[in-house]
């Protein structure tokens, strides 16, 4: 679809004619890299929402296309564009609350970016919401009348069913889609409840429809969900991972938090990658050396062990960088090794904290072990603290 210079002007006049009507709308669009839909997205929903006081809000997570500037750009023209660039964060979950909490609009929807969901049915799902019948309105893939055949991904369409049947079981509602990305409410049946909204792992409705206390009365539309328009998909190979982070957050989350609980997960992880590659080492590379008396033992298992520390420590940080710390990844070789670099001496603090705090412990008297277990729940929470700060966080 391309704009030309006369629809961004009519797209001004209309919004001018329009600006002195009370607000009643707000469509909160999350982007990554989605800079060539911006400009046809917003003439989509012109159409759609002609006789409807709207403004967009795309809430993009510092896209190196420059996405944006591009919605920027726009809004010199129409002031009913606006956008929030997100630094030193990222996640489709955090970005929508964050949309939705920044309106004035009385009514707040949620969609993508990338044309697969139809702002034709806007009008629709904001007659339903304001009628008084409905706290919330979702277009779902799957209702009866919807269609994923222009879609094209037969693979997902089984995964998102799963995914679906899973997500009612947590929710307790019925529904034919709560994964959906496509849905509208009041902003403050939002905001009342945004503070305990985990804005992490899954999608915004299911985390909506989870955590508020009151059932929620839900209108359903069948969507046609089209095929990506420009730009590639904001989801990467952690969505699976990221939906059960998002189950635990809900089940578990308040009482060991979920970031901490993943990064210990990790650790653990870790231990068994260092016992096998030490297993590696002693039997396979260093062995032949061992043998034929090159090496002292304990030289040879010291040196085993040290590279084998190295390489656990390595998966760490990898595992932690993808899964972990997904919105705060490091990108590029510099950033990596100097991640790689802080997060060694981090968990080298970590393990003075562990191994000093054990043997304090048992000098008292403690058995060892409760010494031993509750250093490394120490260590563990001294490298969370030291990592999450100095390697993902900011100074």
């Amino acid at each position: 679809m391309k704009i030309t210079s006369s629809d961004l002007a009519q797209a001004a006049d209309a919004a001018a004619a329009v600006a002195s009507r009370p607000l009643e709308l707000a469509v909160v669009l999350p982007t990554y890299n989605e800079r060539k839909n911006v400009a046809t997205m917003i003439a989509r929903l012109e159409k759609a929402l002609a006789d409807i006081a709207w403004e967009v809000i795309f809430v993009d997570d510092n896209s190196p296309d420059g996405t944006s500037d591009e919605a920027r750009r726009l809004s010199l023209t129409d002031p009913r564009v606006r956008c929030i660039q997100r630094i030193g964060r990222r996640g489709l979950a955090s970005a929508a609350i964050e949309g939705m909490c920044s309106t004035a609009a009385p009514v707040v929807a949620v969609m993508d970016a990338d044309h697969q969901h139809d702002p034709e049915l806007l009008p629709q799902m904001l007659m339903a919401v304001t009628s008084g019948e409905y706290d919330l309105a979702y277009a779902s893939r799957f209702a009866e009348g919807a269609s994923t055949e222009a879609w094209g991904r037969p693979d997902r369409v089984k995964a998102s069913g799963l995914a679906n049947r899973i997500a009612n079981k947590v929710t307790g509602v019925e529904l034919t889609d709560p994964m959906s990305g496509f849905f509208m409410l009041r902003t403050e049946t939002l905001r009342n409840d945004a503070h305990r909204l985990s804005g992490v792992g899954f999608k915004i409705l299911l985390d909506i429809l989870a955590t508020v206390d009151r059932p929620l009365r839900v209108k359903e539309f069948p969507l046609n969900f089209a095929a990506r328009a420009e730009g590639e998909s904001k989801l990467d190979q952690t969505v699976v991972f990221e939906f059960l982070v998002g189950l635990y957050d809900k089940w578990l989350g308040r009482i060991i938090p979920t970031r901490f609980a993943l990064f210990g997960t990790v650790g653990g992880l870790g231990v068994l990658v260092q016992l096998g590659a030490l297993w590696v080492l002693l039997h396979h590379i260093f062995g032949e050396r061992f043998v034929y008396g090159n090496w002292s033992e304990s030289t040879t298992f010291n040196t085993a062990n040290t590279l084998a520390a190295v390489i656990a420590m390595t998966f760490n940080f990898v595992l932690n960088n993808e899964l972990t710390y997904s919105d705060k990844r490091l990108r590029g070789f510099g950033p990596l090794m100097r991640g790689w670099a802080q997060f060694g001496v981090t968990c080298s603090l970590g393990l003075l904290t562990n191994v000093g705090s054990a043997a304090v412990l048992k000098t008292i008297g403690i058995h060892d072990v409760i010494a031993v277990v509750t250093g490394i729940i120490l260590g563990s929470v001294w490298n969370f603290a030291l990592s999450s700060k100095f390697v993902w966080g900011k100074y």
